[in-house]
């Protein structure tokens, strides 16, 4: 009898655990249920990436971490492949992703897009899609894809926090009004460096008047040795904030070795550099992949040119880092931000920037990429340089007074 009771007791122990860890997993399911950043059911669809570099490039880091957070929101199976130049290396990568069964294939430097077109041709039944590129809308190919963003707007943003903190440096008697110049390192004399350089300048010059900046170019994308080499260059050449359009760590740790405030891009450098670094703008490219992802599984079309914008959610700024910053930046940048969305602030109005000491009112920009960069397209309407209205990518190429490019 007793061990009958006992082995009774057992039982309904058992039982009574089982219920409970049942009652737990039901609950867990529903929370998840709830838990809107939660990932999509999974689908059969693969999406592929081609990056230039790996997670050690700030700019591909930036594709990578949007790239996972999309495909895992919309369920889609990623295939990554990393450190493809930009050579017939790219139009390889892009075929084995076909044949690994990818229905959408990304690559996100400027130099693959002729190799991502030869690839699209050959196999008109998957969508390729291309960031920074400038031939979709006149390829006019069914599955082939421009994207980008208005970033000169985040890069406005940006100089702003630059103004700032010279402003503050004027203030505090560390220099005069005269002194208040700004580095910048660009990768290459593209129109998509002019663009972003020059819309910095202009947010900084927004609430710093006497501020210039210098640019010198390191000609690659990512090199380490050359970007540091260039920002130690503009320090010496007494620039007080330098700020750049380069991949690797090389101008941030510069600046926080010497001591100068930083304004990076892509993403925060805080951490390394926590003394000197103020603010980064970048690109999300999140919305994007999910509105493709979206646009094939609805079987729409995707736009030839694409341009996220602040609304959409793809230009961005990081967390201002306050031991840097100087005082009131926060404010100053949602003020503008806000001013950008409503429309009262055009970042290339024709009022805040002279060429050779004349104001544009007409400008022909290549908008239509050929060899010989041939300027087809009057892009100034209404006292403003309407930039990636005509495609997505970049095209403002204006040498504006105030910024020296240095030999």
């Amino acid at each position: 009898m007793k061990l009958t009771k006992r082995i009774i007791a057992v039982l309904l122990a058992v039982v009574l655990v089982a219920a409970a860890f049942a009652g737990c997993s039901n609950a867990a399911k529903e929370d998840a249920g709830n838990d809107t950043t939660a990932a999509a059911e999974k689908t059969d669809l693969k999406m592929g990436f081609i990056f230039l570099h790996d997670e050690n490039s700030t700019y591909d880091k930036n594709f990578i971490v949007a790239a996972e957070e999309a495909c895992q929101k919309m369920g889609v199976e990623m295939i990554s492949k990393t450190n493809i130049d930009e050579s017939d290396a790219c139009k390889e990568a892009a075929l084995d992703l076909v044949d690994k069964g990818c229905g959408i294939i990304f690559a996100d430097s400027f130099g693959h897009e002729d190799f991502m077109i030869e690839a699209a041709k050959a196999n008109p039944d998957v969508q390729f899609c291309h960031a920074t590129g400038t031939k979709a809308h006149t390829e006019k190919l069914a599955n082939f894809h421009n994207a980008f963003a208005s970033i000169y707007e985040g890069r406005y943003l940006a100089g702003i926090a630059a103004g700032m903190k010279i402003n503050e440096m004027i203030d505090a008697g560390k220099i005069t009004a005269d002194q208040a110049k700004m580095g910048y390192v660009g990768a290459f004399p593209y129109a998509e460096v002019k663009s972003g350089y020059t819309s910095f300048y202009l947010g900084a010059k927004s609430v710093c008047p006497s501020v210039t900046m210098d640019v010198t170019f390191t000609n690659s994308w990512y090199d380490e040795t050359l970007e540091k080499e260039a920002a130690n260059k503009l320090i010496q050449n007494k620039c007080v904030l330098i700020s750049q359009h380069a991949d690797s760590m090389g101008a941030p740790t510069a600046c926080e070795a010497a001591g100068v405030p930083n304004v990076s891009y892509n993403g925060s450098t805080v951490e390394a550099c926590p003394n000197t670094f103020i603010v980064s703008s970048k690109i999300n490219w999140a919305p994007y992949f999910e509105y493709v992802i979206q646009c094939v599984k609805d079987g729409k079309a995707i736009d030839a040119d694409w341009t996220g914008t602040i609304a959409t959610g793809s230009v961005e700024l990081t967390e201002i880092n306050e031991k840097a910053a100087a005082e009131g930046t926060q404010a100053a940048i949602d003020a503008a931000k806000a001013d950008l969305e409503a429309g009262k602030v055009a970042v290339f109005d024709t009022k805040n920037f002279t060429k050779d000491g004349k104001a544009l009112d007409s400008y022909m920009a290549d908008v239509d990429s050929d060899a010989a960069f041939t300027p087809d397209t009057e892009v100034i309407k209404n006292g403003v340089f309407e930039e990636s209205t005509y495609r997505s990518a970049p095209y403002f190429d204006v040498d504006i007074d105030g910024i020296t490019i240095l030999k």
